[in-house]
């Protein structure tokens, strides 16, 4: 299957698989595969610093998740303008992501506060123009729409019975 073809579909499923490994004292090797519409895999990392016992060999996966969210809607732009006739001389965009942090006896429990993503587009095209194609790039961008709805996480971990859901 080639990319115009995937292209020229009215539905399909896309799907992420990665396997992690520990493999330092917080460091953890990520085997990240695309498994359709394409296959694709890419090798990453994450670990944490002395806060949590790690070494910085790699960035922390909160920065990985805010990078992600950034490429992701950057991609979008960039691609949708072309689609949409919209000249792109330049793009920026800044994201801040703020997490609430609170300790709960040994361990803490986080909460998200806010997702805020700037975009600075240089463009010829009317405001109207711009507007459109943010507004496109955010429906197709696979990060922030996950974001934007409530969504089912399943834990289950593996017992001599099986798998067990938690």
């Amino acid at each position: 299957m080639n990319d115009k073809s995937i292209i020229d579909r009215e539905q399909m499923q896309v799907q992420f698989n990665c396997h992690g490994t520990a493999t330092g004292k917080m460091r953890n090797d990520l085997a990240v595969s695309m498994v359709q519409p394409l296959q694709e895999s890419f090798e990453m990392a994450t670990d944490e610093g002395p806060f949590h016992g790690g070494d910085a060999t790699a960035p922390p996966p909160l920065a990985l998740f805010v990078g992600g969210l950034t490429g992701c809607i950057m991609t979008q732009v960039r691609a949708f303008s072309k689609r949409l006739d919209v000249q792109l001389n330049d793009l920026h965009v800044d994201v801040r992501v703020i997490w609430h942090w609170q300790k709960t006896g040994k361990t803490y429990e986080t909460a998200p506060e806010s997702f805020e993503i700037d975009i600075d587009i240089d463009s010829p095209n009317d405001k109207a123009d711009i507007v459109n194609l943010i507004n496109a790039a955010k429906k197709g961008c696979f990060i922030e729409q996950t974001l934007a709805q409530p969504n089912i996480v399943r834990h289950r971990y593996k017992t001599t019975d099986g798998w067990q859901e938690v």
